[in-house]
């Protein structure tokens, strides 16, 4: 069986939105950074599953995410989803996940983000550090 996801890199002032994921043992990625979104539901399209997830995990209506690109493994289907965040984070309610930042590139770069509330360093799930990847190739190494 696929497991099938659609994620949300969104961007805001030159800074991309973060979930730290619950400690949760039995969860994808438990402790780490990674994107806003998640499973698809029974006859859903990823373009509905990522606007629902958005409005269920941090309140934000978006409408019309672009895909960016798709990943596929044996077992999982990711569709990335890129666009701006058009709401300041003190505007979004983390419904989901421990913390919430915006974080610039070079700190995803370096594979570990500050996490305000548990006041320590986390690293990035794989979902995010692909996402990473593939930012950097796009905008260069400015």
């Amino acid at each position: 069986m696929t497991l099938t996801v659609a994620l949300a890199m969104l961007e805001r002032d030159g800074r991309w939105l973060l979930q730290l994921r619950d400690d949760i043992e039995g969860i994808i990625h438990p402790g780490c950074w990674g994107l806003f979104g998640g499973h698809l539901d029974p006859g859903e399209r990823p373009g509905q599953a990522i606007c629902r997830e958005l409005r269920e995990e941090i309140g934000w209506e978006a409408e019309g995410l672009p895909l960016w690109f798709e990943h596929h493994e044996a077992r999982l289907t990711v569709h990335y989803f890129r666009a701006p965040l058009t709401v300041p984070l003190d505007d979004l309610q983390l419904n989901e996940g421990q913390d919430m930042v915006l974080a610039g590139l070079d700190e995803l770069r370096s594979g570990l983000v500050w996490s305000p509330r548990l006041r320590e360093r986390r690293a990035l799930a794989p979902t995010l550090e692909r996402a990473v990847r593939r930012l950097g190739g796009e905008t260069g190494n400015h």
